[in-house]
């Protein structure tokens, strides 16, 4: 795989296969300050016919992940992606991810914020708001 170009899924060039260690690709970016970065195998399609490495993650989270300044530190990979205790699971940010740690997504948060609002007039508008200033000046007509 040595020299295949890596490239997002629209096909957004990011590096190309320098090495491999254990079960990540080495990619390294750039032409003048070139970095190297792993990449799982767990989040790589290879496609051999066009000689190209496809990421199943975002440009984003590829370039945010540890550098590889010699050796590879697989522990501080694997949390990253949050591969960490052998699971695979999806990259940091995901729904799944913020469910398995406990978080509230925050869909679900607005939808409780709505709920706990109450005294909504027909119109979803809180009766008495401090934005609404209408109460607050007699001369206001309502």
């Amino acid at each position: 795989m040595e020299g295949y170009d890596v490239v997002t899924i629209d096909d957004e060039k990011v590096g190309k296969v320098v090495d491999t260690h254990g079960d990540h690709l080495i990619v390294e970016q750039g032409a003048i300050r070139k970095s190297k970065h792993a990449l799982p195998r767990t989040f790589a399609e290879v496609d051999d016919g066009e000689k190209v490495v496809r990421m199943t993650v975002t440009k984003d989270i590829f370039c945010d992940s540890p550098k590889i300044n010699g050796e590879v530190d697989e522990t501080a990979i694997a949390t990253y992606y949050g591969l960490a205790g052998g699971s695979e699971t999806p990259p940091i940010g995901s729904e799944q991810q913020a469910d398995r740690a406990g978080v509230t997504p925050a869909q679900q948060e607005r939808a409780q914020a709505r709920e706990q609002i109450g005294g909504e007039t027909d119109q979803g508008v809180p009766a008495e708001s401090p934005a609404l200033l209408g109460d607050r000046y007699e001369h206001t007509k309502h």
